[in-house]
């Protein structure tokens, strides 16, 4: 997500325009404190019961009520911040979204053993976890320094296994 001064754009990881999508994270964007800020997230439809569901955010049918899970902030007002510790971007992300207009959620960083918090992610049903060193500055793409890892029994992995994605 980019907002320079009363421009705002949302684009996906493979660089498609999404502005026009999704109106709440656009409005919300627009209304934050920055004259300008550069944010990575993720589009999420969440069900009455929280939890994200991957089927309706893809249908399209719902694009009023997605909202962004902001988990990296890399400019502010025109400082880059790239090579920042995720504990710092976090923290002044944290800060940023603190009077952000609904739209946004800010993701929060879990520090524990990965792999228990992992086992209850698919407790829960959710759709996996991503690990990220704290201490590290941000890289775009794929990446050693952070890894995602899908639970195998998520709805999104379920469609992709019986050939429905």
């Amino acid at each position: 997500m980019r907002r320079d001064g009363e421009r705002v754009r949302l684009f996906t990881r493979h660089g498609y325009d999404w502005t026009a999508k999704y109106p709440r994270i656009i409005e919300a964007l627009a209304a934050l404190h920055a004259q300008t800020v550069t944010l990575d997230g993720e589009a999420v439809y969440c069900g009455d019961n929280g939890v994200s569901d991957f089927e309706k955010l893809h249908s399209q049918a719902h694009n009023d009520s997605i909202i962004m899970y902001a988990f990296d902030l890399l400019e502010l007002n025109g400082r880059d911040l790239r090579m920042e510790p995720l504990e710092v971007r976090k923290a002044t992300l944290q800060s940023l979204l603190r009077k952000a207009k609904p739209g946004f959620h800010y993701n929060e960083h879990l520090n524990g053993d990965g792999e228990t918090i992992f086992n209850h992610v698919c407790k829960l049903e959710l759709e996996g976890i991503v690990s990220k060193r704290r201490d590290l500055p941000y890289r775009s793409g794929r990446s050693k320094i952070w890894i995602k890892v899908k639970n195998p029994m998520s709805a999104a992995m379920q469609r992709i296994g019986d050939g429905t994605w």
